[in-house]
């Protein structure tokens, strides 16, 4: 079971932008829940030079075959010109929670 699932990490310019697609994500069953983390300072490269910005990171919790469809779902939606958007695969959790992700989350024809 800890092969199939996995966590997406994704840093938003917002906390609203987060929670908007935050919020898609889960009303589409593309992850069983997201976290956000408002406020979290981020210093980068960016067009040759060093970035200091606040942004929001968001992870979701998914199943690991489902990923290249939430990618693609924040890439529509996402007003970065390069998100982060960070698939991390989880070694191992507690057996209940990692049934429950994979139970809350299926590809939109497993639910009609």
């Amino acid at each position: 079971m800890e092969k199939e699932t996995t966590l997406i990490y994704i840093t938003f310019g917002s906390t609203e932008e987060a929670r908007t697609i935050g919020r898609e994500l889960v009303k589409g069953r593309l992850a069983a829940s997201v976290n956000i983390f408002s406020d979290v300072h981020s210093i980068y490269w960016w067009e040759g030079r060093v970035q200091e910005e606040t942004e929001a990171v968001l992870i979701a919790k998914t199943r690991k075959d489902l990923v290249p469809e939430l990618i693609e779902k924040v890439e529509t939606m996402h007003s970065y010109e390069l998100p982060c958007i960070l698939s991390l695969p989880i070694a191992d959790g507690h057996r209940p929670f990692l049934d429950w992700i994979k139970k809350e989350t299926r590809k939109e024809d497993q639910y009609a």
